[in-house]
């Protein structure tokens, strides 16, 4: 494993092509490794709730997004207790998944779209990064059980349960603002229908000004 590519840097990890790749020894490090992943997630997503809640039109979103930070904090605390617990120290391991959904869902909230729109799209990112938390914090509530880290585990359980239940909260919102969303293809075509009437109205009218016109002005010559 540590050939020409890997060496070992001063906290004991393999450096391969420039980034740093953590040498896991037992099943311990690899909890802990994972916690670090989450932990940094957490952090991220404290950032980015804010703007969503700003960027939604619906206030039952944004309202959920508000109570969702609140959630999301309590989150944090408990995987410093657990951390606590552990005689380590609380750190951060870059979430690349994380960091990949946020910044899908910064470039949907730069779009320009109609306010029903929007809304759908933001329930649809976050319930991307809800569905990566629920199968990160029950894989870890799970390692926590193997460990006979019990209180880890209630603690991870508690937070499964959360994100859970707003999981399904995003899913009831989203029963009616994806058809008030689905609606808004339907308005436009009918509105660009009756635009089309109205100006074929409007050209049929002038064509037969044009003629009664022209038609009065060769009377009016031949006499």
């Amino acid at each position: 494993m540590n050939g020409p590519m890997m060496k070992l840097d001063f906290r004991g990890c393999y450096v391969t092509k420039g980034r740093s790749v953590v040498a896991l020894k037992n099943f311990e490090e690899l909890f802990i490794d994972e916690l670090k992943d989450i932990y940094d997630a957490e952090r991220r997503i404290t950032k980015a709730l804010p703007k969503m809640a700003r960027a939604a039109s619906s206030e039952e979103l944004s309202s959920g997004f508000e109570q969702h930070l609140q959630q999301t904090e309590e989150h944090i605390n408990r995987l410093d207790r657990i951390f606590e617990m552990m005689g380590k120290t609380p750190g951060r391991k870059t979430c690349e998944a994380m960091v990949g959904l946020l910044e899908e869902g910064q470039q949907l909230m730069s779009e320009d779209a109609p306010e029903a729109i929007m809304d759908a799209a933001l329930i649809a990112a976050a319930q991307k990064v809800e569905h990566y938390e629920i199968a990160t914090y029950g894989t870890l509530r799970d390692w926590a059980k193997l460990l006979q880290n019990h209180e880890a585990a209630d603690l991870l359980q508690q937070t499964l349960d959360e994100e859970g239940e707003t999981d399904k909260k995003l899913s009831e919102i989203a029963m009616s603002l994806n058809v008030e969303a689905s609606e808004i293809d339907e308005e436009d075509e009918e509105s660009q229908e009756r635009d089309t009437v109205t100006a074929g109205k409007r050209s049929g009218s002038s064509s037969g000004a044009s003629q009664r016109s022209s038609g009065s002005g060769n009377r009016s010559r031949s006499r």
